[in-house]
């Protein structure tokens, strides 16, 4: 095993530009950890915003990145995974993350990938699968089972409306024009352009005397506030992106319940319970993804050399996918 290994490292204050390709000690695994020889990276939009908006636990040279797989290259002390066995996994942002050669993680958290998916497949599920989970499990059963799920186009909202839909639910959503023939295939009952101003009457319309039981927002707080509205009696509004700071509505009317959603923050404030949780849902997921139950978003491969110009796409969303590097 080599002492050293290719990363990228961030550099404080100069967001996407201050990305450099560096070579840092090969870590070693303590207890209770595992060291995994990443095949696979994937991004996702919270990798360019804390490069550029920075975070509490980072310096000179600390490796973005919380999206992986690959395989088990060492472990530590207390740890039950063999040498080479194949893992996705989702890294917490306090630590060197998944733009490198290699990962350190908790070996609590690491998920074991089917036989028969791909491992770069795989590297795309943990973070938007398990927040499309997440972002469900918040919802409790309601009078009514319609669901709009907003920015049905990303990765996150792909893996909720399927998710959504073999649950039962109901599901409607948002999306460019271009996302909407694969998303009726999927299953969603009806899809509106949200560049249409008047897409809200018509899904108000479409439902009639059904109450919408929950919404799902991909944008940000201040557009699911702006959203709040829509909702029926006992509702629930789900913020993927940010949270609501303040209620959206008067009190006393339809007594909507609030939710933020925070797949990163298992890390810091997770319990043992929650951890073996997200385990076991992640690698049910993973599972789908294998037998073609749950259909991944377009995989954009890019080489793990230009992974800056990719975030720059990511960011800018000029192609609609999911960016994955493959490591040989």
């Amino acid at each position: 095993m080599p002492t050293t290994h290719r990363t990228w490292g961030w550099t404080p204050g100069a967001g996407l530009d201050g990305l450099a390709l560096i070579d840092k000690p090969l870590p070693q695994p303590g207890p209770g950890q595992v060291l995994v020889a990443n095949r696979a990276i994937a991004l996702n939009p919270v990798d360019w915003k804390i490069c550029e908006w920075g975070h509490a636990d980072w310096h000179q040279g600390t490796v973005p990145g919380v999206d992986g797989a690959g395989v088990v290259a060492a472990v530590g002390e207390g740890v039950d995974l063999p040498l080479g066995a194949r893992v996705a996994y989702h890294q917490s942002l306090s630590r060197d993350g998944s733009f490198a050669e290699y990962c350190l993680l908790d070996a609590s958290l690491v998920m074991h990938i089917p036989a028969n998916l791909e491992i770069a497949a795989a590297a795309a599920v943990p973070c938007p699968a398990l927040t499309a989970w997440q972002a469900l499990a918040k919802v409790a059963d309601g009078a009514s089972r319609d669901v709009l799920v907003i920015g049905a186009g990303g990765a996150v909202a792909f893996y909720l409306v399927q998710i959504a839909v073999q649950q039962g639910l109901r599901v409607w959503a948002t999306a460019g024009e271009k996302h909407h023939t694969r998303l009726k295939a999927l299953g969603v009952v009806g899809v509106f352009d949200y560049r249409n101003s008047d897409w809200q009457a018509h899904l108000q319309a479409a439902l009639g005397e059904r109450p919408l039981h929950a919404l799902f927002d991909t944008v940000s707080g201040a557009h699911a506030a702006s959203l709040a509205h829509l909702l029926g009696y006992n509702g629930h509004l789900v913020c993927i992106q940010d949270r609501q700071e303040n209620a959206p509505l008067p009190a006393f009317s339809t007594a909507i319940s609030l939710h933020e959603v925070a797949l990163n923050s298992v890390h810091a404030h997770g319990r043992l319970v929650d951890r073996q949780a997200l385990k076991v849902a992640g690698e049910r997921l993973l599972q789908k993804v294998a037998e073609g139950q749950l259909l991944p978003p377009q995989r954009l491969d890019f080489a793990f050399e230009t992974l800056p110009a990719a975030l720059r796409q990511l960011k800018e969303g000029s192609s609609s996918g999911k960016w994955v590097a493959t490591l040989e």
